[in-house]
């Protein structure tokens, strides 16, 4: 019998001064039995740095190539932006960026081992697409606070994130990398 996914609650408090988004969030996270805490932090911090309305956690990264990690729906229905997270390959990257408007990968892994990956491959405005990541370790570290129920709070200020998981408190430079 397969496992079912473990279901994580998130009260975050989300200041991104970068781009004026002040939003008190209650999440609940869905975590694959295949899903590492690394790839469930970092998911989780992609929604809230791209935090909008019409943003949803996808069923894509673990078990969907139908859709992203998170994805940004307009009124309509149209996916707008496709955000994915950890290694995904270049094709995947292509048909993501085909689709919306924006795309932008987080990761948790080396992002130069990543921009190697997909270094020469057909990816539609790879240009446009924003690969961000962590200092190394940060994302490790926030990992080994987490909890079934957590408290969180999210700061953003000129690139630079202040998170504080269970009263464990780190930050991080957000580091951007762009496909060439």
């Amino acid at each position: 019998m397969a496992t079912g996914a473990t279901i994580h609650t998130f009260d975050v408090q989300l200041a991104d001064v970068d781009r004026g988004v002040y939003e008190d969030l209650s999440l609940r996270v869905a975590r694959h039995p295949s899903e590492t805490d690394p790839f469930m932090v970092t998911r989780l911090l992609a929604y809230c740095l791209e935090y909008e309305a019409g943003i949803a956690f996808g069923a894509g990264g673990i078990s969907s190539t139908e859709e992203p990690a998170v994805l940004v729906r307009d009124l309509t229905g149209r996916v707008t932006r496709w955000v994915e997270v950890g290694a995904p390959d270049a094709q995947r990257l292509h048909f993501g960026s085909k689709l919306a408007d924006r795309t932008a990968v987080y990761t948790h892994r080396d992002p130069v081992k990543l921009l190697a990956a997909w270094a020469g491959k057909g990816i539609h405005r790879a240009e446009e697409i924003v690969l961000r990541s962590f200092d190394r370790g940060f994302i490790d570290a926030v990992a080994t606070k987490l909890a079934r129920r957590n408290t969180m709070t999210v700061s953003v200020t000129e690139g630079q994130l202040y998170l504080e998981l269970n009263g464990a408190p780190a930050d991080t430079r957000i580091h951007e990398h762009r496909l060439d």
